[in-house]
């Protein structure tokens, strides 16, 4: 069982930074693929990017060469570093673990908000 919880999300204006961070606890960590998606209003929830158990990394062309993912296995840390945000990028922001790359996300967050204001 692993639990997520994000944190970072706010307010801020177009061309500016946020950097999400999310928690999770369970053992097996360093094991599990991580991913960030994210929910427009009105719109399904996306892909932004993953980071895999050997930290390998994938982004959707939305955010390529904006974001970038990181994560920490000592501290049990999944981080999304947000630089040149636009206002389309405003969404509520998951982060998600699933065991194996064959699998769905088994796991999520709760979200945290991101505003960008133009």
């Amino acid at each position: 069982q692993v639990q997520l919880v994000e944190s970072g999300g706010g307010r801020v204006q177009a061309g500016g930074s946020l950097r999400l961070s999310c928690a999770a606890s369970g053992r097996t960590f360093s094991t599990y693929g991580m991913g960030w998606f994210r929910q427009a209003p009105g719109k399904e929830r996306e892909l932004v990017g993953r980071i895999n158990s050997n930290k390998s990394t994938y982004y959707t062309d939305q955010v390529k060469g904006r974001f970038t993912i990181s994560r920490d296995n000592a501290k049990k840390m999944v981080y999304l570093q947000m630089d040149s945000l636009k206002p389309e990028d405003t969404a509520v922001y998951y982060c998600a673990a699933r065991s194996s790359p064959s699998r769905e996300y088994e796991y999520w967050g709760q979200g945290t908000q991101v505003t960008v204001s133009s």
